[in-house]
């Protein structure tokens, strides 16, 4: 019997490692596949990006070939639902293998931005830093390791920059895919952001909430990953 392949999407500054406790609550019938961006974990070497159609298109060119061995999901969170966001549209343009599902984690429908969003990137290093620790996602005993920020830092700053700055989308191409927007009840984010999400696609669109804030992902992995494994196996037909 085959199996779906979970392709993950870091939030900014995280590497395919913030995946890895998913392994321990993945269905026998998932196959987790984290996807390393540029500038971290294994590709620490590589330039970092310019923009998020960059991303899109680095992530393109490293999975597009694994996209049409069998059944596969795209899950992205925060900086990752974006680029998963360009990557499925990308998809679809060029006629290949759909996904079974799409999930949308931490991140506010891409046609509507609040009007007084903070922009991280611009922020001097010291209320950079403090905000990083409210928002939460980063041990603020990280700060501690000047060896550590030297590397994470640009990585991070350069992640916020490119989400940031950002075009917002002003022709909405709903997507033919099935799509599941996962939000934490205590984030940031307007009601409109949230259920925007439901012009994104001609097929359903549900929205789950979970106890935390931005940074749900990491609070809640077993229910979040419960949540993957039964609606991904209500889209699966071996």
């Amino acid at each position: 019997m085959g199996r779906v392949t979970v392709f993950c999407f870091p939030y900014a500054g995280g590497s395919a490692a913030v995946y890895n406790r998913w392994k321990a609550y993945l269905s026998p019938e998932l196959v987790l596949e984290p996807v390393e961006l540029a500038g971290r974990g294994r590709r620490m070497n590589e330039d970092l990006y310019g923009s998020i159609d960059e991303a899109v298109e680095d992530v393109f060119q490293q999975t597009a070939g694994m996209l049409n061995r069998g059944p596969y999901v795209l899950f992205g969170h925060s900086m990752g639902a974006a680029i998963v966001f360009g990557l499925v549209h990308k998809l679809q343009a060029m006629g290949h293998r759909m996904p079974l599902h799409v999930f949308f984690s931490g991140r506010g429908a891409p046609h509507i931005r609040k009007s007084n969003e903070k922009k991280y990137h611009l922020m001097g290093d010291a209320l950079f830093r403090e905000e990083i620790i409210q928002l939460g996602g980063t041990p603020a005993e990280f700060f501690e390791y000047p060896q550590l920020l030297s590397m994470y830092m640009p990585v991070l700053r350069n992640d916020f920059r490119i989400v940031e700055t950002e075009e917002l989308v002003n022709t909405i191409l709903p997507l033919n895919v099935s799509i599941s927007v996962f939000l934490g009840k205590d984030d940031h984010l307007t009601s409109e952001q949230c259920t925007g999400w439901k012009d994104h696609t001609q097929k359903d669109c549900v929205l789950y909430y979970f106890n935390g804030g931005h940074f749900f992902l990491q609070e809640q992995t077993a229910e979040v990953v419960a949540r993957v494994n039964s609606i991904t196996l209500c889209y699966f037909r071996p």
